[in-house]
């Protein structure tokens, strides 16, 4: 959580992402009002944050493309989560990615493709030409994914296509834990 000595807008709750050059921040606030909103800060100037999708919608989770002119989010405004990319920093347009629920959106690290997490837990992959205009393919399914607890994990991409997704292991037997009290009259003097 930012303090609001940093400047961080009301209830900011956390920091989604930063672009590549390090010069902005991408956080994730809410507010009784709007829900959940994403706000950038610059990390030059006068370093104070300014709205970038504030609505009575929840926007959320907010990643920036590789070279930081494309803000991928969620949105519930059409009633469920779905996945759009606006122009950044200025949002000048958007485009809906996904069609049937998304969360969770991520960049390849070339910004040719955007990969999130579907409804049913399938990681999609969308082909995208962030020209102008802005091109999306159709969304793909790649594989499942089973969320552990039930929640929405983050996942990301490494540069050689990898998935880094947090898993529940199996586990068949207990492991023993052994615990030391006193263990500093262990330690050599």
């Amino acid at each position: 959580m930012l303090s609001p000595a940093i400047g961080a807008p009301p209830h900011t709750t956390r920091i989604d992402d930063w672009s590549r050059d390090g010069r902005y921040l991408i956080l994730e606030g809410s507010d009784a009002k709007t829900k959940f909103d994403l706000w950038a800060m610059p990390l030059f100037g006068d370093r104070k944050p300014f709205p970038l999708l504030t609505s009575e919608f929840n926007e959320r989770w907010g990643r920036l493309s590789p070279d930081g002119k494309w803000l991928a989010y969620s949105s519930d405004e059409s009633k469920r989560n779905e996945i759009y990319v606006t122009t950044f920093p200025d949002h000048a347009g958007k485009w809906q990615i996904s069609t049937d629920g998304g969360s969770r959106s991520v960049w390849s690290k070339d910004g040719k493709e955007l990969y999130f997490r579907r409804a049913d837990d399938k990681i999609m992959a969308v082909p995208v030409k962030g020209g102008a205009p802005f091109e999306a393919g159709k969304p793909e399914p790649l594989f499942d994914v089973r969320s552990p607890g039930g929640s929405d994990p983050w996942f990301d991409v490494s540069k050689d296509g990898r998935f880094l997704i947090p898993v529940i292991g199996q586990q068949t037997s207990s492991i023993p834990m052994t615990v030391v009290l006193n263990w500093q009259t262990g330690l050599k003097k």
